[in-house]
């Protein structure tokens, strides 16, 4: 299998060499091994690196697992390093180190891969790649004990044109296939649909969900899952957290001690955010620049696993088309806001109201600015109207697109918005 992933190998490449530890994060099974292991250590050594040079030592394995001493791992490393030319550190799976006594102080803090990877950082030849996820330790965990000292090489899985650079073929089916079976690697190696359907949702059940339950110690499992399901159903759609406190309560017919708090709610997502599995998009007035308090909306990393976690029922690919459009933004790099523009409206009486509309997306990168919104079909002038004509009440001139599955060609309008085709608008650059 051999997946290009560009974005990520440019980032390690830009970042070589910085003093920093370069940590690679994100969701499990994405592929950031692979792209240390494969992808980069492959440009290395295309550069005339010695592959002596390159130590790599994956803690998961049993050939390394003495290693997994973070005292015997740094010595191992000082050992390798020799004071001519260059070398490079990988450590894969770096959460399967040990805590271990202070050999010189019983009484002390106990001496951690933290201590031994911010010890290698100091040599001067070498350059120091970690990658780590599991239920012990999310790579959200890695990067904060790194904070000021690391780069974050933020990893998803495959964006649809990596996707389709891999399956080719007629581009419309590859799109409904990525709609339905997301963009994690491993996916594109199982043989037929069932495998594909087994593998996302052992993925869910037994590493993703497991992990969150045994890292955060998570007292109400059924609430979690609860919890999730109810989001899986809502991508896209505006969520709090009183609507799915008391929903959750409602069905479950919860009362009394048995009644879920709206802060174990505020919790469990925020336990899920923080193992990449969904991001929250606040919503953000765009002419009083400030962002509402709530509601807002939640979008799944991978699509599959989403389909995945409801059974592959609910394929309402006018909320699939918009989560794979958040995630291509993510994947580019943009920060990324529900917009809420208002429209004066008079009533028959002649009283003027403003009335919200909403933009699905503001995607910030730097200086530049996009509106996006993401319409899968426009049946009628009123459907037009309602995706269209909150773009021109945001008054400035940053570029403006409709995305579409429903249009062939991409066209300006004479307001300047671009309407342009879903996989056009995720294979093309704008």
């Amino acid at each position: 299998m051999n997946i290009q992933r560009d974005r990520y190998l440019k980032q390690l490449i830009d970042y070589s060499w910085d003093g920093q530890v370069k940590v690679i994060t994100g969701i499990r099974r994405s592929g950031k091994s692979y792209l240390l292991k494969e992808l980069y250590k492959n440009y290395l050594l295309s550069i005339g690196t010695p592959e002596e040079n390159i130590i790599f030592i994956s803690l998961e394995e049993m050939r390394f697992i003495k290693y997994r001493n973070p005292i015997v791992l740094a010595e191992y490393v000082r050992e390798k390093v020799s004071s001519d030319g260059k070398y490079y550190l990988f450590v894969d799976e770096i959460q399967m180190s040990d805590e271990v006594q202070n050999p010189y102080d019983k009484n002390a803090k106990r001496i951690t891969f933290y201590d031994a990877i911010n010890d290698l950082k100091e040599i001067k030849n070498l350059d120091v790649y970690v990658t780590g996820s599991n239920s012990k330790m999310l790579s959200k965990d890695v990067l904060t004990e790194f904070r000021g000292r690391s780069d974050e090489i933020r990893m998803h899985p495959l964006s649809f044109k990596e996707y389709y650079s891999y399956v080719g073929g007629d581009k419309r089916n590859a799109f409904d296939e990525y709609a339905f079976y997301g963009g994690l690697p491993l996916v594109l190696l199982k043989p037929d649909e069932q495998s594909k359907m087994s593998y996302l949702k052992s993925l869910f059940n037994e590493l993703y969900f497991k992990d969150i339950v045994e890292r955060k110690k998570i007292e109400h499992e059924d609430v979690l899952s609860d919890i999730t399901d109810l989001l899986c159903s809502s991508i896209g759609s505006l969520t709090n957290y009183s609507n799915i406190t008391n929903s959750i309560n409602s069905v479950r017919k919860r009362s009394g001690k048995d009644l879920v708090s709206l802060n174990t709610v505020k919790s469990y997502i925020d336990d899920l955010d923080d193992a990449f599995m969904i991001h929250e998009s606040k919503r953000y007035d765009v002419k009083g620049s400030f962002y509402l308090s709530y509601p807002s909306k939640y979008y799944f990393e991978d699509v599959g696993l989403r389909n995945a976690r409801i059974g592959f029922r609910q394929q309402e690919m006018t909320h699939i088309m918009e989560n794979i459009i958040y995630n291509e933004l993510a994947i580019r790099g943009y920060s990324i806001d529900v917009g809420v523009v208002h429209k004066s409206v008079k009533d028959e009486s002649g009283k003027i109201s403003r009335v919200k509309k909403e933009i699905d997306f503001i995607a910030t990168l730097g200086g530049k600015k996009l509106y996006i919104q993401s319409a899968f079909a426009i049946e009628s002038e009123d459907k037009k109207d309602s995706e269209y004509s909150p773009l021109n009440l945001t008054g400035d001139s940053f570029s403006k697109i409709v995305v579409r599955n429903d249009v062939a060609k991409s066209w300006y309008d004479d307001n300047g918005v671009l309407t342009i085709n879903v996989i056009d608008f995720l294979l093309g650059e704008w």
